[in-house]
C-alpha cells in the first residue's frame, strides 16, 4: 500500500467527537438560572406568551376531547401527561434565550423557523421518545384503573373523583398511580432536561444527548431533582385555573431550562 493510499484510508475514518463536559451545579446555580429565565421573558415577552397561549389552548382541547369521548376520568392524567411535552414545545424559547445571550436579532421568522428546522434533525427522535413515554403514561393509567376500579364507567369527571377519593380501591389507585407516574416523570425529566437544548445548540445524536442529560442529573442530583420538583409544582398550580397560569409560567420555565443547560454542560474543549 502506498503512502498516499494509507493517508486516504486514515482520513476516511470517522472522527469520534468527545462527549460534552458535564459540570456539577448547586442550588444557587438553579436560582441564578431562574433569574436569568425571568429576565429573558421580560426582554422578549411576546415569544413566550405565544408559546404559553398555544400550550394553554392545547391543554384545554385535550381535556375537552376526553370529555366528548366520555373519558372524563382521564382528564387528570391527560393534563399531567400533556405537560410532559413541554421540553419539545420550548425549543423556540431556547432559541430566544440563545439569541439574547449572543446579542443576535430576534424575529418571528427566526423564532418559528428554528422549530421548523428541527423536523429533519435529531430532535425529531427526541420527540418520539417523549411520545412513547406519553403513551406508556396513559397505558399505565388505564391498566391501574382496570386493576383497582374494575371495568366500570363514569358518567362525569365529578363522579370519577368522588369514587376515587371515597373508596379504598380509589385511594389505592391514587397512591399507586402517583407512584408509577412519578417514576415515569423522573425518567423523562432525566432524559430530556438537557438533551433538547443540547440538540438545538450542538449537532449531536439523540442518544448522546440523552446520556448527557442523565449524566447531568446524576452529577448534581439534589439541585436537578429540586428543579424537577419546582417544575412539577409550578405546572400543577398553573394548570388549576383552566391551564391559564401556563401562559406566564411555561415560558419562564423554558428560558430557565436553557440557562440551566448552559450551567450544566460545556463543550469538550472547555474541559480542564
Amino acid at each position: 500500500m502506498t503512502e498516499n493510499t494509507q493517508n486516504t484510508a486514515v482520513s476516511a475514518r470517522p472522527v469520534l467527537r468527545k462527549d460534552p463536559v458535564v459540570r456539577q451545579i448547586t442550588a444557587n446555580d438553579v436560582i441564578d438560572a431562574l433569574a436569568a429565565g425571568l429576565r429573558d421573558f421580560k426582554a422578549a415577552p411576546k415569544y413566550g406568551l405565544a408559546i404559553g397561549i398555544f400550550f394553554t389552548v392545547g391543554g384545554l382541547l385535550v381535556i375537552l376531547t376526553a370529555s366528548a369521548l366520555h373519558m372524563s376520568y382521564l382528564s387528570y392524567p391527560l393534563a399531567a401527561g400533556f405537560a410532559l411535552v413541554g421540553p419539545f414545545t420550548a425549543i423556540g424559547l431556547y432559541e430566544v434565550s440563545r439569541r439574547l445571550a449572543a446579542n443576535e436579532p430576534l424575529s418571528w421568522s427566526s423564532f418559528l423557523g428554528v422549530m421548523w428546522q428541527q423536523k429533519g434533525r435529531e430532535i425529531s427522535w427526541m420527540a418520539f421518545v417523549v411520545l412513547f413515554i406519553m403513551i406508556m403514561w396513559m397505558y399505565q393509567v388505564r391498566l391501574l384503573l382496570a386493576l383497582f376500579m374494575g371495568l366500570r364507567s363514569f358518567a362525569s369527571f365529578n363522579e370519577f373523583v368522588t369514587e376515587v377519593i371515597s373508596t379504598p380501591e380509589g385511594l389505592l389507585f391514587l397512591a399507586v398511580g402517583h407512584g408509577v407516574g412519578a417514576i415515569l416523570s423522573l425518567i423523562l425529566f432525566s432524559l430530556t432536561v438537557i438533551s433538547f437544548p443540547l440538540l438545538l445548540e450542538d449537532d449531536r445524536d439523540f442518544i448522546t444527548a440523552m446520556i448527557t442529560s442523565v449524566r447531568a442529573v446524576v452529577t448534581s442530583p439534589v439541585p436537578m431533582i429540586g428543579w424537577a420538583l419546582v417544575v412539577t409544582v409550578t405546572l400543577i398550580i398553573s394548570m388549576a385555573p383552566a391551564f391559564a397560569g401556563l401562559v406566564i409560567t411555561l415560558p419562564i420555565l423554558g428560558h430557565t431550562t436553557w440557562h440551566l443547560y448552559k450551567k450544566c454542560v460545556a463543550p469538550p474543549e472547555d474541559a480542564a
